[in-house]
């Protein structure tokens, strides 16, 4: 390692908020820093309390905060470290936010909306930040949302590579499970050189999915049904029970991030569906454990593109 990257590396502050500490903790580790000692909790009325232990003037400072479950609160610690660190002198503010929440809230479908996608941006921004690192944004356009420059991880290639080792085979077909999602399935599917199927749905009421038809081959198949979001499940397993009826041997599921809320995991462990993987941009509490439940690591993934950044090196690269 040249001497300018032992200084840059030198300036390097990992800090985490309390969304998802072991993921900042396999960051730190896969990148071999340390976690910075920051305290992040409330006061008795409930406000979000921030205190730095020691002095970051002149530092790069990189916050990993995803904002899940409890949004809000998660969202407004990030907010408050954000602003204490570039009250702080710090030189730089980024933003690791591998699960962007009110990503589904991106533009108006009916009138008196709000576009709570762009309005978090905006916050984030005015909080002091100068970069956002995120993983599988649920609209790409939402890039577009922020006046910094934003990396956006897909987190097909570490789908693809678990999958490849199932060694599948001719037997596999990647499955979109909405048609909004064609471009996330063909990606993958293009990693694992394996066709695509479509289905079909609408959706009578927000939460509800209805299967229409399916679009594509998938007969005697393995079906792998690919999505960003897992949130109440009711899309995958609906989706799970009609690709059986079309006579798919198995079905196995992806998504990036597990939001699982209500009773998710009680809906996919009752289901079709054999296996689910995600990857911890959420983290997944122990009674959302399920022996269907497989998690893979985004650590290394963010860890090399705050490398490249710290290191000014390329980090589109790292998205071929």
């Amino acid at each position: 390692m040249s001497n300018q990257s032992i200084n840059n590396l030198g300036s390097l502050c990992l800090m985490t908020g309390n969304a998802n500490p072991d993921l900042a903790k396999k960051i730190a580790a896969h990148i071999g820093v340390e976690l910075f000692d920051t305290f992040v909790g409330r006061f008795n009325n409930g406000e979000t309390q921030v205190m730095i232990s020691d002095s970051i003037r002149g530092k790069d400072i990189f916050i990993v905060q995803p904002t899940s479950q409890p949004v809000n609160d998660n969202l407004m610690d990030l907010l408050i470290m954000a602003d204490a660190c570039k009250r702080a002198s710090a030189h730089s503010i980024t933003a690791v936010v591998p699960y962007y929440a009110y990503a589904r809230q991106d533009r108006k479908t009916r009138g008196r909306e709000p576009i709570s996608a762009k309005l978090v941006a905006n916050l984030m921004v005015a909080a002091g930040m100068n970069r956002v690192i995120t993983v599988d944004l649920h609209a790409g356009q939402i890039q577009g949302f922020f006046d910094i420059p934003v990396d956006h991880l897909k987190a097909a290639p570490v789908l693809a590579d678990y999958f490849r080792a199932q060694n599948f085979g001719d037997d596999l077909v990647v499955v979109s499970p909405d048609l909004g999602g064609v471009t996330r399935a063909r990606e993958l599917a293009d990693y694992l050189k394996a066709p695509i199927a479509i289905i079909e749905k609408r959706r009578p009421r927000p939460g509800e999915a209805e299967v229409m038809s399916i679009i594509g081959d998938v007969n005697g198949k393995v079906a792998l049904m690919v999505d960003d979001i897992v949130d109440t499940a009711g899309s995958l397993c609906e989706g799970a029970k009609a690709l059986k009826k079309l006579g798919a041997k198995e079905v196995i599921a992806a998504c990036t991030h597990a939001v699982l809320s209500k009773n998710a995991v009680e809906k996919i462990d009752a289901s079709d569906i054999e296996q689910l993987v995600i990857t911890d941009t959420i983290a997944l509490p122990p009674e959302k454990h399920s022996p269907k439940i497989t998690v893979l690591s985004m650590a290394a993934s963010i860890g090399d593109v705050i490398l490249n950044i710290q290191e000014h090196r390329s980090v589109s690269l790292l998205f071929k």
